[in-house]
């Protein structure tokens, strides 16, 4: 993925449970949106509970705004033939920050190696499709302050350059927790640099 790309998909919600049969064998097809290993292990976890007769659990998952870290898991089944198959998909959709699982119940034929592959790629591949894709921004937050009379034309500002405010502590000062779209930040970061009054606290939290 291009460094320069401040977007990314990812699934809004988990995906409907999806069904795959190869001459007797079942695959059951998951996929969800994660952010963290934990929450991909106990999301794993439950699924294992829940198909606890399944002879494999087999996934892949990417994570990172920026595609960065990623892992198949064959659980299994030939070396190859499953994890990898399952994150295929997930670079084909361009899809991060997801976590797609196939459960496979064994119908006593052997699939064989490419049947395997076939089999758990296109399991994928409907787990995928039967989920709701959508596009985010890659942002960037910081904070500033400024005094209260500040107020209207700060707000203004954040309005007419399309961030956002995360939150706003008025105690003694107006401290605001801002989030915009990083190709955007800097712009941004620089109006309130050489606005008389409104300090620039932290480029990045």
């Amino acid at each position: 993925m291009s460094t320069q790309k401040d977007t990314y998909k990812t699934l809004k919600e988990p995906g409907e449970e999806t069904l795959f049969k190869e001459k007797g064998s079942k695959f059951f097809g998951y996929a969800f949106p994660v952010s963290t290993e934990d929450e991909i292990k106990t999301i794993l976890e439950n699924i294992k509970a829940q198909h606890h007769q399944a002879r494999h659990w087999c996934y892949a998952w990417q994570l990172g705004d920026r595609y960065e870290n990623h892992r198949a898991n064959d659980d299994g089944e030939p070396s190859n033939t499953a994890g990898m198959p399952i994150y295929g998909q997930l670079q084909s959709f361009e899809l991060t920050n997801t976590l797609v699982i196939v459960v496979r119940y064994f119908g006593g034929t052997k699939l064989g190696v490419g049947g395997l592959i076939t089999a758990y790629k296109t399991s994928a591949k409907l787990a995928i499709e039967a989920s709701n894709i959508v596009e985010k921004t890659i942002d960037e937050v910081f904070k500033i302050k400024f005094d209260y009379p500040l107020m209207n034309k700060v707000m203004r500002i954040v309005k007419d350059n399309e961030a956002q405010i995360l939150k706003q502590d008025m105690t003694l000062n107006c401290i605001f927790t801002i989030s915009i779209r990083e190709k955007n930040a800097e712009k941004l970061k620089q109006i309130f640099e050489d606005f008389y009054g409104v300090e620039l606290l932290k480029k990045n939290i």
